[in-house]
C-alpha cells in the first residue's frame, strides 16, 4: 500500500531518481546530460562588487531586473560568472555616459548583444566587406 498521495511521484516510471513522467511529453527525444570537465569558476556577491566598485545592494538590484546573469549556490547566496565584472562596468558607461535608466540600458544590451551575433554570422560567412557594395 502507498501512502503517498496522488501525483507526489507515484505516476509514471518507478525506480530510484526517477521523474514521474508528464501527459504528452516526447518519450522519443533524447535528453543529452552534460558534465563539466573542469569546475566553472563562480565569483562571490562580494568578490563582484569589490572588483566593480558597485555596491552589493546595487547589484541585488541589477540581478533582479535581469541586467545580470547570477545563480544560487547550495547555501542561496549569488554566485556570478567570471564576466559578470566586466557586465557591471558596460552597464555603469551607458548609465553615464547616455544618461540611460536600467529599463533602456536592459534593451540596449539586448540590441548589442544581437549586433555581435549578427556581425559573428556575417564574418562566419564571409560575406562582410570593408566598404558597403552600394558605395
Amino acid at each position: 500500500m502507498n501512502d503517498r498521495p496522488a501525483g507526489a511521484g507515484g505516476g509514471g516510471r518507478t525506480g530510484v531518481g526517477a521523474r514521474p513522467v508528464r501527459a504528452g511529453a516526447d518519450m522519443t527525444a533524447p535528453t543529452a546530460v552534460r558534465y563539466a570537465l573542469v569546475p566553472v569558476p563562480r565569483l562571490s556577491l562580494a568578490t563582484v562588487a569589490r572588483r566593480s566598485g558597485l555596491h552589493p545592494e546595487l547589484i541585488r538590484r541589477f540581478v533582479a531586473l535581469g541586467l545580470v546573469d547570477a545563480e544560487r549556490d547550495s547555501a542561496g547566496h549569488l554566485v556570478f560568472d567570471p564576466t559578470a565584472p566586466a557586465v557591471l562596468a558596460r552597464i555603469q558607461r551607458l548609465r553615464s555616459g547616455l544618461c540611460l535608466n536600467y529599463a533602456s540600458i536592459g534593451l540596449v544590451l539586448d540590441l548589442l548583444d544581437r549586433i555581435s551575433l549578427l556581425e559573428a554570422a556575417l564574418r562566419g560567412r564571409g560575406t562582410r566587406r570593408e566598404t558597403p557594395p552600394w558605395t
